[in-house]
């Protein structure tokens, strides 16, 4: 995730929805593929963190944070 300002990795537990959980994991496997066994050989867990890295990012996470703290 590209960005000019530091970021930080941070470990954490997120609800989401089932369904958003299904879309993130099927395009992840649709963009990797399967290997010659047909397998996916892919992250999912990452897939997912990614998606929601970029999605506060995209909708100015520290700038909603900053509003709450006032």
């Amino acid at each position: 995730m590209p960005s000019n300002t530091e970021t930080l990795l941070v470990h954490v537990n997120v609800e989401i929805t089932a369904e958003a959980l299904a879309m993130i994991v099927e395009s992840a496997k649709q963009q990797a593929g399967r290997n010659e066994k047909g397998h996916y050989t892919v992250d999912t867990a990452a897939a997912v963190g990614d998606a929601i890295s970029r999605f506060l990012q995209e909708k100015d996470f520290t700038g909603y944070v900053k509003r709450l703290a006032g």
